[in-house]
């Protein structure tokens, strides 16, 4: 089982995953010289705005990423970034700090994934998602925007079947889908898929404050929310243009918890008043992926989107290139299999959901930290000691802007917190708080630009 001159590839979805595997696939097939057929079946229009046009993401791209998908021939046009982002602030109960980037190449990416939120003017904001789809048709890889009616199998071979024209037989297909998609049900029908992931459900909300209100408000900064709030984990406010897209994380996010946050005195101070429900544009509640599903893989067919495994939380842009690139290279060098993807592909899905287990942990520590004052002022105290002075080593600032913006994989997040240097400037700010003697609690006493 192995792709050879003629042979054919359809994928199931043009997101991210699905055209970045269409792209890989056709790059590295022109590279050794190979003729092979690609079909990307996706029936929305990503240029389109509002919900039509969505696929419910914060949109959020690292410069680490940025930089890998420029060394791939991917390079962003301005007209997609609608805002680069050089800090953020962490508002805790009553006391906030500001973290600028660590290093001065850490600038994140803020964009929209469709054609903007509902309202948008046609072609106001470029879509990251249909840039991508259009970069893979320009690489001889085919758009068919229909929706796919059916998986089956057909004398030995996968084929598909649309609500228009007949199947087409392919020798492998990839199944490009999210936890949000109905193309799931294709291929657990099939018998490929046993197990749903473990999912949650998050809020996010699109808010229309006009763009010198954005800047005003929100700066170049986004804006991170550990609150003692019932059922929240955290939040994000990203500001992108016109817009500030608002995504809340908890347990069973709904209605009353989003009012809760929204209604906070923390996001009052952030927004100066300058919410209300007018401002509000598009709401919905998209699952997100908890827990990768282990059936990733058989014979001619494979997943590579979040249905089968992402990045917990962050960087699930990331985890989809990862992932279509290895999928690109195991077909293209090695084969179809069953027996392929477990040796060459399998690796790559399998490090990610490791390294979620270490993103679990983490994010646990900050709900922990969010608890207990004395924790949560003296991660603070630590920051602002941190950014006070320039030149001094940045051990919590670059832990809490890795955590939160996904720039790099939690297990080196986790070795960065275990350092003895780290742990023991962590027990003194600690130990400054518990037992503040004159100095007042935000203070630095004598240890101030040491």
């Amino acid at each position: 089982m192995e792709l050879k001159d003629g042979s054919r590839v359809g994928i199931v979805g043009g997101g991210p995953a699905g055209s970045l595997t269409a792209y890989f696939i056709r790059q590295i097939a022109d590279r050794i010289g190979t003729k092979v057929d690609v079909d990307i079946y996706e029936p929305t229009d990503f240029n389109r705005s509002g919900p039509p046009g969505c696929n419910m993401c914060g949109g959020v791209v690292s410069e680490a990423l940025v930089q890998m998908l420029a060394v791939e021939g991917i390079n962003l046009p301005s007209s997609i970034v609608q805002m680069g982002i050089d800090s953020y602030v962490l508002h805790t109960a009553a006391d906030q700090v500001s973290i600028r980037t660590p290093l001065e190449e850490m600038r994140i990416a803020a964009m929209f994934r469709g054609g903007g939120p509902r309202g948008c003017d046609p072609g106001e904001n470029g879509s990251f998602d249909g840039y991508l789809l259009g970069l893979a048709t320009e690489l001889g890889a085919r758009h068919i925007p229909s929706r796919v009616r059916r998986v089956v199998w057909e004398n030995e071979l996968p084929v598909i079947y649309t609500n228009d024209g007949p199947g087409r037989s392919y020798d492998l297909v990839v199944a490009a889908v999210g936890v949000n998609a109905q193309g799931v049900k294709l291929f657990k029908d099939l018998g490929i898929i046993h197990k749903n992931p473990r999912t949650t459900r998050t809020a996010m909300m699109e808010l229309r404050l006009g763009r010198e209100k954005v800047k005003r408000l929100m700066g170049n900064s986004m804006h991170v929310f550990l609150l003692d709030i019932p059922r929240f984990e955290f939040a994000a406010m990203i500001p992108k243009g016109d817009y500030v897209t608002v995504c809340v994380l908890g347990r069973d996010v709904d209605s009353e918890l989003m009012d809760k946050f929204m209604s906070s005195a923390e996001v009052r101070q952030c927004l100066q008043g300058e919410f209300d429900p007018g401002t509000q544009v598009c709401r919905c509640k998209p699952a997100i992926n908890l827990g990768g599903t282990r059936d990733l893989f058989a014979d001619r067919m494979v997943l590579v989107g979040d249905f089968g495994v992402t990045r917990l939380y962050k960087d699930g842009i990331g985890a989809a290139y990862r992932s279509a690139k290895a999928c690109a290279v195991t077909v293209l060098v090695h084969g179809v299999s069953r027996k392929d993807f477990a040796k060459y592909y399998w690796s790559t899905p399998r490090r990610i959901e490791i390294d979620n287990m270490l993103g679990k942990l983490l994010f646990g520590c900050a709900v922990f930290f969010r608890n207990f004052t004395f924790l949560r002022r003296a991660m603070l105290r630590l920051v602002r000691r941190e950014q006070a002075v320039p030149g001094r080593p940045l051990l919590m600032s670059m832990g809490l802007w890795n955590m939160f913006t996904g720039s790099i994989p939690y297990t080196r997040i986790v070795r960065g917190f275990m350092r003895p240097d780290f742990l023991a400037l962590f027990l003194w700010a600690c130990l400054r708080e518990i037992f503040p003697g004159k100095q007042s609690p935000g203070s630095d006493g004598p240890a101030r630009g040491k």
